[in-house]
């Protein structure tokens, strides 16, 4: 069974020790070419990754979106004037006929993230693959499908870019939700910007974050109090969404009423305490994010984000992965949470699963265990030995099911 939408302070938090970001990179945040496929990009025989499709009955448009905070400074770069953001919105579309389908990545950005991605804890291939090459199942110019849809505002894992958590936006708007997915530039591994500007010379912008941050409080810190800044805009900003460079007519489409968040790791950590600052959020979804503060010494104890001292008043599910292998330490923000919560607070986890099965690598792993250009130990330390057919499903449904339940219509 399916389920159709259309039925009816800013704080640290340790999950930015999660998020995939904790590159190493050299000076000025770009990263080293460590082989010929990162330094000149895809070459013939280049491995083709593929995602799943949506599973809803409304095809999908999308179309990037460019904003700009002009009441804060960039908070990894003080000589910015303004914090750029670069979302992508998704939505259920009237018709996709002639269009094309838009990438994973945009074709700069995807560039970037070839070279490094190989850098990262995630230690993903160096060479071998066409990063740029993988196609959504959203088609960018289409026009929207009239009606009242709930709104979704999704942040991903530390240093991820937004394009990682297409396959899951793209289900939730093919079953009448419209997904704004954030980008945190400056934390995100590259983000293409549509135009240079005079304090930004490149399109692509790419992560400053070096080393792990769990070395790093003040980077942590940083990272997560950037993000539920990004987030609070963002909502400010769907609040007059009419001003917004969106599809025409999709302003008129958005029900606010029925506002949601989601994310993953440092996402999950931001959205939670975002929920509980602003009441226009109904519900939410915490994607394996812890809820307190990194300790500032060796030694030091974790101290709670307000969401986790004070609690929760509205439905918030913290879905997290069975094989996660710092389950305890999240344990013990989830539990707090939870126990000031009652019925708000629903817990849950995947079997078989590690922690980035909550995002396009679920699917793309795999593909890259199958062409050798990842072991099966590479493979199960990120996403667990669950199958893709068995996981993208069960976290679609479940996450669908959340939000069909908790913004349905009235």
């Amino acid at each position: 069974m399916t389920h159709d939408f259309s039925l009816s302070r800013r704080t640290v938090t340790r999950s930015a020790l999660l998020g995939s970001a904790a590159l190493l990179l050299g000076a000025g945040g770009r990263a080293h070419a460590v082989s010929r496929a990162t330094t000149e990009g895809p070459v013939p025989g280049d491995a083709v990754l593929a995602l799943p499709a949506p599973t809803g009955r409304h095809p999908v448009g999308c179309r990037p979106v460019y904003l700009v905070d002009d009441s804060r400074r960039d908070p990894w770069d003080s000589t910015i004037p303004g914090r750029e953001l670069m979302l992508t919105v998704y939505y259920p579309a009237r018709d996709v006929t002639g269009l094309a389908p838009a990438p994973q990545l945009p074709p700069q950005a995807a560039t970037w993230f070839g070279r490094i991605a190989p850098l990262t804890p995630l230690h993903l291939p160096a060479a071998g693959v066409n990063w740029g090459a993988t196609r959504s199942h959203a088609f960018e110019g289409a026009s929207p499908l009239p009606g009242r849809w709930p709104v979704l505002v999704h942040s991903p894992g530390g240093g991820d870019p937004r394009g990682l958590g297409t396959s899951l936006a793209e289900d939730l708007a093919s079953h009448g939700a419209v997904v704004f997915s954030v980008d945190h530039p400056g934390d995100a591994a590259a983000v293409e910007f549509p135009d240079a500007r005079p304090h930004r010379e490149d399109t692509v912008r790419t992560t400053v974050l070096r080393g792990d941050p769990r070395d790093q409080p003040a980077v942590a810190r940083t990272m997560i109090d950037a993000r539920i800044a990004d987030l609070h805009h963002v909502l400010d900003r769907l609040g007059h969404a009419a001003e917004l460079p969106l599809p025409r007519g999709l302003a008129e489409t958005l029900d606010l009423r029925r506002l949601g968040v989601y994310g993953h790791s440092a996402g999950g950590s931001a959205v939670t305490e975002v929920m509980y600052e602003d009441r226009r959020v109904r519900a939410g979804i915490n994607l394996e994010g812890y809820l307190d503060y990194p300790p500032s010494a060796p030694g030091a104890a974790a101290e709670p984000f307000p969401v986790a001292a004070d609690g929760m008043d509205r439905p918030l599910l913290l879905l997290g992965s069975e094989g996660f292998d710092r389950r305890q330490e999240l344990d013990r923000s989830w539990l707090a949470l939870a126990a000031l919560s009652g019925r708000w607070v629903r817990r849950a986890r995947v079997a078989d699963a590690n922690h980035w099965i909550f995002t396009d690598y679920a699917a793309m792993l795999p593909r890259l265990q199958a062409a050798g250009l990842m072991t099966a130990a590479e493979r199960n330390a990120l996403i667990g030995t669950v199958d893709p057919t068995v996981s993208v499903p069960e976290v679609r449904h479940t996450i669908r099911r959340f939000f069909a339940r908790h913004l349905a219509g009235h």
